[in-house]
């Protein structure tokens, strides 16, 4: 391992070979010392391509990054803008078997970046914000270059593993990326109110990204002893751990600790999980794992979507040819709550788009990322859709039922 001062001391013109596929940790773990000299550099570089996963940073915008090449598993927050240009090759494959294939050096990861947290009270550096996929990309990787960020928070569940040893450290030069909770109004609110009515005390619970997770934490305070087992949280769980209504008390593993694989938050929710055992950021092998959300009595997934069609098809990907989401870990968390006993698989989302212009209950699909068969039920502000043993037909009215009021003649009105 060669410690390195500073970003300046790093050659990366003597480390990338023409061709290399680098991949980094994602989302509030991206290590900026590390992209940003990457793009800096890119004109001194051979040919090489960046894989992106959640992307909450300005790096890889399209304006700065002529004659990169990126692929990703979705066009995920920023990503987004990439995908728009045409400069995005998605590989639509679920979260978790894709950290498996990376694990096992299929897909190929040839340097991988990683942020860290510094060593404490005697343990190894910390994975912090993320323990994810390029972490298990990182086991086959030719160079793995780490920077430490005294910013970051030192987490359970994320402590290096000896068997990732870092080529290069560099000092970081960024505080982590914060993402702060999004605005909840009023659609938001209503769709937390029913979904809170579905989650029974002692539940474990999935959250996905967005609005709705937060949106059903508000409507928590009056559970008791709720669980989390989640590919990432936010801030919305701090206050409810800090009153008593979080205690992970009922999980049959890791009791008493909340498990994700991310922290996509504030400085309020790093604070909250440095050196904190009730936090453990936990690798896709455990946090993705089919058999230990089975396990899990009562596990709840939520999640949400672009639109849904009236026998429950779910589409979480693209929209009129754009690519603006993903499968991510959506499916893997749907079946994990349908193999729990009282498990729920729900999908969350307003009935409308662009100020109610547009329905997002729609008559079909075009792209499936959820069969309908894994879904249990879906919510909107107009109510609930209890699809699970339903008919088609039951499964179209009670889709119409929770469709917005001007769009409900139009979904029953007989298809051409």
């Amino acid at each position: 391992m060669k410690h390195l001062a500073t970003i300046d001391e790093l050659d990366l013109p003597g480390i990338v070979r023409p061709g290399d596929r680098i991949i980094f940790s994602q989302g509030t773990a991206e290590p900026r010392t590390l992209t940003e000299r990457l793009v800096a550099q890119k004109d001194e570089l051979p040919k090489f391509e960046v894989f992106l996963g959640a992307q909450f940073s300005d790096t890889f915008h399209p304006d700065r990054t002529a004659g990169i090449s990126f692929a990703a598993y979705g066009a995920l927050g920023r990503t987004a803008a990439l995908a728009k240009a045409g400069r995005l090759s998605v590989i639509p494959s679920h979260y978790g078997w894709l950290c498996q294939a990376f694990a096992r050096g299929e897909p190929r990861a040839d340097i991988a970046f990683l942020q860290l947290s510094p060593a404490q009270g005697g343990r190894r550096c910390s994975l912090s914000l993320a323990n994810d996929i390029a972490a298990q990309a990182a086991l086959h990787a030719r160079v793995i270059i780490a920077e430490v960020n005294p910013d970051a928070p030192w987490t359970y569940g994320a402590e290096l593993p000896r068997s990732l040893a870092p080529h290069f450290l560099i000092e970081a030069r960024n505080k982590p990326l914060e993402l702060p909770p999004p605005r909840v109004g009023p659609t938001e609110q209503a769709i937390g109110r029913l979904v809170a009515e579905l989650i029974p005390d002692g539940a474990t619970l999935q959250f996905g990204v967005g609005t709705i997770p937060d949106a059903v934490l508000a409507q928590l305070s009056g559970h008791r002893d709720i669980g989390i087992h989640s590919g990432q949280i936010g801030d919305g769980v701090v206050p409810l751990i800090e009153r008593g209504v979080i205690t992970n008390a009922k999980k049959p593993f890791n009791p008493g600790v909340s498990v994700c694989g991310s922290l996509f938050g504030t400085r309020r929710l790093y604070d909250f999980a440095h050196r904190n055992p009730a936090i453990s950021v936990g690798p896709p092998t455990e946090t993705h794992n089919l058999d230990i959300m089975a396990k899990i009595d009562a596990f709840v997934s939520i999640n949400s979507a672009i639109e849904v069609d009236l026998t429950g098809q779910v589409n979480a990907e693209e929209t009129n040819g754009t690519y603006i989401g993903g499968l991510g870990g959506q499916l893997d968390f749907m079946r994990g709550a349908n193999a729990s006993r009282g498990g729920r698989a729900i999908i969350a989302l307003p009935a409308t788009a662009r100020d109610g212009a547009i329905s997002r209950i729609v008559p079909s699909v075009t792209t499936v990322t959820c069969p309908r068969g894994d879904v249990d039920a879906i919510i909107t502000e107009f109510g609930v859709a209890e699809l699970r043993g339903k008919s088609l037909e039951e499964r179209r009215r009670s889709m119409i039922a929770i469709a917005a009021p001007q769009f409900r003649d139009q979904l029953a009105a007989p298809r051409e």
